[in-house]
């Protein structure tokens, strides 16, 4: 399997409402941090996770945290 791409060097600081979102996990999205369906075919899958209650998050878009789909400050390392 390829690595994913570094879609940003920073995370994505967001509100997010209650519901189940979709975290791009191949950084080809369009939709940053979101998925948009652009790993097809590339053996990458979303990550799927869920929001209990409205708060503020920081979505991970280098792809190398070790927390996903949350931000670890890995990015600050590369």
């Amino acid at each position: 399997m390829e690595l994913p791409q570094i879609a940003a060097k920073n995370p994505k600081i967001m509100m997010l409402e209650p519901g189940t979102y979709y975290w791009c996990r191949c950084g080809l999205s369009k939709t940053q941090p979101f998925c948009d369906g652009a790993h097809q075919g590339t053996g990458f899958a979303p990550m799927p996770f869920d929001v209990k209650e409205k708060q503020q998050v920081a979505l991970c878009q280098c792809k190398k945290t070790g927390n996903a789909p949350f931000c670890d400050g890995t990015h600050v390392k590369l």
